[in-house]
């Protein structure tokens, strides 16, 4: 078999070598049973067998328990296999029905495998078989629909979850997202070690798990992150969309982008000595991160305390729950109830350490590890039956138009037409893509790429909506919104320009009127119009965008009735659209 195994010089010659010498080893009459016979077999069985995650393994399965002479009939059928799949649908009928005709006399032989399926009765044999066959042939023409989407049959009942990884700059957000890839299989061992071999090369070993994540040349040179990289992986009941979201403050636009598509956070902060307290000091990104999750959206908060496997550290409970300490108030103080939207859990990302398997260095945790605990969580409750909401995170130009986005609400199917606001342009899907595979319709809370006919790439930017034609979202410049000043040295007045995101559309917006300041403890509005509002206040004001927006109230959707408000690279306020004001003309 040596000379076989190596690569040949040509293919030609490869064949001719090896048919003689199969040939020449079996009895004629299986040679030429099995000729035609033998590729039907691990094709007919793929449909039937095979998981969609194990496509490449499967197909050796059916060769190595058909007839016992597999790997000779294998090699028979290397020699005919070019005339099966070249060949056209008058050469398959052929083929077929000379496979027919072999297998009635030929009893047993070729067809060990089918013989036990059809119940080992050789007195129904031709006919039990002949059905087979029929059905068999069938199978193979529908075969190639599958190769396009393998997950579709056990799709719908895995959840899609969206998790954004927030956190300071080198928190570690996505070495953890890679170690979590690797250990999910979703990342093979030895593209890993592509990874190490070349990070090496740059003195950065520690850096080769998150180059999983991060793909370009920019972020790897410099380690950091500046888009948001997107991977999945799948455990038993769910099916996640990893959101790795940049930790720089420069980058903090792209990173509300991230969290407006999530369903669930993970706020990676490093326990090391100094690295912690940095993150969380005033300019740290770990308190921002974690406040603009909470605006857009996010309701369950998990906290992974990273790099306990740190010399400073070592896994003491101290430090971790020192880190706990400081967090759990601000937390609060954000809006998530600590006792039931917030999880803490030590790990490492390096090492993977407490991310699938418990640890035994730390005896003092009790819960279950990160990926287990997603596993766990409950499920999200999601309205399909609502009207079409999609908003546009990015598009490209790729035989046609491709925009990507987290479908809000609804249901989106293939050919359906839709709207896009807010210049309302009918549209119409050619082709949908949920996670990378291709699928005829999505539900809500599903990370899309659809292919559109209609639009041109040009006409859309990020942040505009798909919409069911009978039901259009909202579009306008002016709206009144309740808002609350986080952080804001002086005061503001009407007249004061800020930078407006909401849901994934970024536009500049003026506080044209202060309407009233709002109690926080009562909720009392106050009966005259302030002049101005300072930090830690909330008052209600009318805003005006520079151009015109897609947005709904927060009561009637909240997804799409949340923003934030950032000037000069910090996030100054968060709020919520209380009402659309009509433009007056």
């Amino acid at each position: 078999m040596d000379p076989t195994d190596t690569a040949p010089d040509s293919w030609e010659l490869e064949e001719d070598a090896e048919a003689p010498a199969a040939a020449a080893g079996l009895p004629t009459a299986f040679a030429a049973l099995n000729v035609n016979a033998k590729p039907f077999v691990p094709n007919v069985n793929a449909p039937v067998f095979v998981p969609s995650f194990l496509q490449a393994s499967a197909v050796e399965m059916p060769a190595s328990d058909g007839a016992p002479d597999a790997v000779a009939s294998m090699e028979v059928a290397e020699t005919a296999a070019p005339v099966e799949n070249g060949g056209t649908e008058a050469d398959m009928t052929t083929e077929e029905e000379t496979w027919e005709q072999k297998e009635e006399p030929g009893g047993g032989g070729g067809g060990g495998g089918e013989d036990l399926e059809s119940g080992g009765a050789c007195m129904e044999g031709g006919a039990a078989r002949k059905e087979d066959e029929e059905m068999m042939e069938e199978e193979e023409e529908e075969m190639p629909m599958p190769k396009v989407a393998p997950a579709p049959p056990d799709a719908p009942k895995k959840e899609h979850v969206n998790v954004v990884f927030i956190g300071h700059v080198d928190a570690g957000k996505s070495t953890i997202g890679g170690q979590i890839m690797y250990l999910t299989g979703m990342v093979d061992k030895r593209t890993l070690e592509k990874y190490e071999r070349e990070a090496k090369e740059k003195n950065r070993e520690t850096w080769y798990l998150s180059w999983a994540l991060d793909t370009n040349q920019e972020e790897r040179d410099k380690g950091k992150t500046v888009e948001v990289g997107r991977a999945y992986f799948e455990t038993e009941k769910k099916h996640f969309t990893i959101l790795d979201a940049p930790g720089h403050k420069s980058f903090v636009p792209n990173m509300i982008g991230g969290a407006s598509q999530a369903d669930l956070a993970v706020l990676v902060i490093s326990a090391r000595k100094g690295e912690f307290e940095t993150g969380f000091e005033k300019g740290g990104q770990t308190r921002e991160h974690a406040m603009l999750a909470k605006t857009a959206g996010v309701k369950h908060l998990i906290v992974l305390v990273n790099k306990m496997d740190d010399p400073t550290v070592n896994w003491s409970l101290e430090r971790y729950e020192e880190c706990k300490e400081k967090l759990v108030p601000f937390l609060k103080k954000v809006g998530f109830n600590p006792k039931k939207d917030i999880h803490f859990m030590p790990c490492s990302g390096l090492t993977g350490a407490n991310l699938k398997d418990p640890v035994p260095e730390c005896p003092w945790y009790t819960g279950l590890p990160f990926i287990p605990h997603l596993d766990s969580l409950p499920n999200f409750t999601r309205s399909s039956d609502g009207p079409v909401r999609l908003p546009i995170v990015d598009k490209y130009k790729d035989m046609g138009t491709v925009i990507l986005g987290k479908l809000e609400s609804g249901s989106i199917s293939k050919a359906q037409q839709l709207v896009m606001m807010p210049n309302r342009h009918t549209v119409e899907v050619l082709s949908l893509l949920s996670d990378d595979v291709e699928t005829d319709d999505a539900g809500p809370g599903e990370n899309l790429k659809l292919r559109l006919k209609g639009i041109e790439e040009e006409e859309i930017l990020p942040g505009f909506i798909l919409c069911s034609p009978d039901n259009l979202c909202h579009s306008g410049r002016t709206f009144d919104a309740q808002i609350v000043i986080i952080e804001h040295k002086s005061i503001i007045c009407p007249g004061y320009n800020a930078v407006l995101h909401i849901h994934t559309c970024i536009e500049e917006v003026q506080i044209t009127a202060l309407i009233c300041l709002v109690d926080k403890k009562t909720g009392d509005k106050s009966k005259t119009r302030p002049r101005f509002v300072k930090q830690d206040q909330v008052c209600i004001a009318r805003l005006r965008a520079a151009g015109v927006i897609c947005l709904e109230t927060f009561k009637d959707f909240p997804q799409m009735g949340r923003f934030t408000l950032r000037d000069e690279g910090k996030t100054i306020a968060i709020g919520k659209v209380l009402k659309l004001v009509p433009e007056k003309d």
